[in-house]
């Protein structure tokens, strides 16, 4: 019997939880789990907190199953995940920053997204007034002769998200390269607590912004999932459609950024173009170039006329016709191969270990897309190949999108073709009872995670897991041993979320 499946059924009791199974275990269980996940049975999918409970996603490879459990009834601490299992690591300093939890034998006890400039201490648990001052963030060292440290942000030459990354080189070599995030917290779990469906959709839309059909979209079918709603199948279309037109916005303009950070701008010009061709038509479709609050609990905000439907048609037939020659150019230009091949490589076990999704996880090995593997419609119902390369350099993150975008554009085309006539939202019904849903879907860097819990028809709690909680750590072990110089190329080439991340 799969891994998860034994979890599942040794529980204490289940909650009323959708789609997958949520149950409360007790501590020698919550032990067995961080053995599991040490083991490489099972992969962790998220891991948050509330004021005296901690919860955990799983997924079992072996079957695709998925669960959460959970520690309820905790006094001020519990067993740490991350001393077994360290992707854990900055989840766990997330919980103990956002709820006062404090994780037994965490291996690193520094603060994480609170950076001691909050007014309120634990603004998740029990809510304290600051009374101390920051104090000097204590990065990590490493020894050995001619090493120097060279900080590199937070506010960086660009119109980019601030965060600080510190390296540690002997010459131009990088020996350690650690990440300080968090400066974009915005509370939005805090934010969304105690709010009304339509302005919590809202909210969840807003955590990363280039992302925001993806958020909405795991959002709504959380807190449908929750409710037993089943919206109409025009809407379901609609919602997988916005989703690939933001795939394909992210792919384009990423490649084209790659390329510049590899001194060929002509590549970014390019799909520049291409980019801006698809948020117009975004715009003329949807009634909003990044498609922000079109996907609603109970349907879509908008439907799609028949202009829409040419702009649609026309748009994928552009892309058709001036891609590959991008493509050819990027394949066939020595000097720009010779700074993307075998540059920030991450090897297939630790792309493994961390869960790693979309272009990331697949460019090495990880064959994992929600879409296929955990299927939601209309998904299930359309052709479409899940590109998988083994290189794991920045190389072959550009060839994963560059495949992505060309099943995007079939994608497209299956659904204009296919997608039924009918009404495209239903009224959310009223919900006395508290229930739980979860959600994951595909976005373009990965799976995006939302979890919930609804009292009536406002939320209890929210948590939203961005796929940059387990890419972000990978990028320090992808650049060790390459230049400085490769940082941005290799950076880029992951391209994760600041916002996100830091909630």
């Amino acid at each position: 019997m799969p891994m998860l499946s034994n979890v599942m059924k040794a529980s204490h009791s289940a909650l009323a939880h959708q789609p997958w199974p949520h149950v409360m275990v007790d501590v020698p269980a919550w032990i067995s789990v961080a053995e599991a996940l040490r083991d490489g049975h099972l992969i962790l999918l998220g891991l948050w907190g509330e004021r005296d409970a901690v919860h955990m996603a799983l997924l079992d490879a072996s079957d695709a199953s998925v669960g959460v459990v959970s520690l309820n009834e905790l006094v001020g601490t519990y067993p740490s995940i991350a001393g077994y299992h360290p992707p854990a690591l900055r989840l766990e300093r997330t919980i103990r920053d956002l709820t006062g939890l404090e994780p037994q034998d965490l291996p690193d006890t520094r603060p994480w997204l609170d950076h001691g400039r909050w007014d309120i201490r634990f603004p998740l648990g029990q809510a304290v007034s600051r009374s101390s001052e920051a104090v000097p963030y204590a990065f990590l060292q490493a020894k050995g002769e001619s090493l120097h440290q060279i900080p590199v942000g937070p506010v960086h030459a660009g119109i980019i998200e601030p965060g600080h990354f510190r390296f540690t080189a002997n010459g131009e070599t990088v020996v350690r390269l650690e990440e300080r995030l968090g400066y974009v917290h915005k509370g939005i779990e805090t934010l969304i607590a105690g709010v009304e469906l339509d302005k919590a959709a809202q909210l969840a839309g807003r955590t990363s912004g280039d992302s925001t059909v993806a958020y909405a979209y795991a959002f709504s079918r959380a807190v449908e999932a929750a409710l037993g709603m089943e919206i109409p199948s025009r809407a379901v279309w609609l919602r997988a459609l916005m989703a690939e037109l933001e795939r394909l916005a992210n792919h384009l303009g990423d490649i084209g950024a790659i390329c510049n950070d590899a001194a060929f701008s002509l590549m970014l010009a390019h799909c520049g173009v291409l980019r801006e061709r698809v948020l117009r038509a975004a715009n003329l479709t949807f009634g909003h170039r990044l498609m922000r609050d079109r996907i609603i609990p109970g349907g879509v905000a908008v439907d799609l006329e028949d202009n829409g439907i040419s702009a649609l048609r026309g748009l994928v037939a552009e892309i058709r016709r001036r891609f590959p020659t991008l493509v050819e150019l990027y394949d066939n230009t020595a000097s720009l191969q010779d700074r993307t091949v075998g540059t920030g490589h991450v090897v297939a076990e630790l792309a493994r270990q961390y869960g790693a999704g979309g272009y990331v996880g697949r460019a090495s090995g990880r064959d994992f897309d929600a879409r296929r593997i955990l299927p939601y419609p209309p998904y299930d119902e359309l052709a479409f190949d899940v590109p998988v390369l083994s290189e794991g350099d920045v190389n072959a993150r550009i060839w994963i999108r560059i495949r992505e975008v060309e099943n995007s554009l079939s994608l497209v085309e299956q659904m204009l073709d296919r997608i039924p006539a009918g009404p495209v939202r239903i009224e959310v019904p009223e919900n006395a009872e508290a229930r739980e849903g979860m959600a994951v879907v595909e976005g373009f860097r990965g799976d995006v995670l939302v979890w919930l819990r609804l009292s009536g028809n406002r939320i209890e709690r929210c948590h939203l897991r961005d796929p940059s909680w387990f890419l972000w750590p990978l990028l320090e072990a992808a650049i060790e041993g390459n230049i400085v110089a490769d940082f941005p190329l290799c950076n880029k080439s992951f391209n994760c979320s600041y916002s996100g991340h830091d909630l």
